[in-house]
């Protein structure tokens, strides 16, 4: 699968199946976040891999949004240094974090970003150095078939902007025209 491919099969994921995922595929995606650009090569990162149940279940339970982090069988916390790179570090692991995503789709995996969680206790639960941000989480695993009733709503109540709603050339508000020669 192409990246383009990966970006346009890629789904926020809610319900996984207890299929562990495999360790070449986990650290696949690990790479894929290594390899990311970052702010003057600062590369101000740190992914904690959470597979345990029990830490899986309190993260969960410190969001309400995150509950189904305890059935993802992989939980990816991305941590930036704030100290090493104050303006970029939040940036920089959103996009490293991106690429994971990615890599998991092309691999036949699911996700699903979540920001919602208790930093303060995502932290002492993980032992995080104070001079890291958790950034966001990220859920890992093979998709199960269950009806995500919650996605299936946000997807038919805002549906994706048409490309003409959120492209301007040249000045912000000058109209998207499909017939550029570019």
């Amino acid at each position: 699968m192409d990246v383009f491919e990966a970006v346009q099969r890629r789904r926020s994921i809610r319900a996984y199946g207890s299929t562990p995922v495999p360790k070449d595929k986990l650290m696949k995606l690990l790479e894929a976040a290594r390899l990311a650009p970052s702010a003057g090569n600062v590369q101000p990162w740190h992914f904690v891999v959470v597979m345990d149940y029990e830490k899986r279940r309190r993260i969960a339970e410190s969001g309400r949004f995150a509950r189904f982090l305890a059935e993802s069988p992989v939980v990816i916390v991305g941590c930036g240094d704030e100290r090493a790179s104050p303006r970029w570090h939040v940036v920089d692991v959103a996009i490293a974090m991106q690429n994971i995503v990615l890599t998991a789709t092309s691999e036949g995996l699911g996700t699903c970003w979540v920001g919602d969680f208790d930093e303060k206790l995502v932290k002492e639960l993980l032992r995080v150095p104070e001079n890291y941000r958790v950034i966001a989480l990220l859920a890992v695993g093979y998709p199960r078939g269950k009806f995500d009733v919650q996605g299936k709503m946000l997807y038919l109540i805002r549906r994706r902007k048409k490309l003409k709603d959120i492209v301007s050339f040249e000045e912000f508000g000058t109209k998207y025209a499909n017939n550029l020669n570019l």
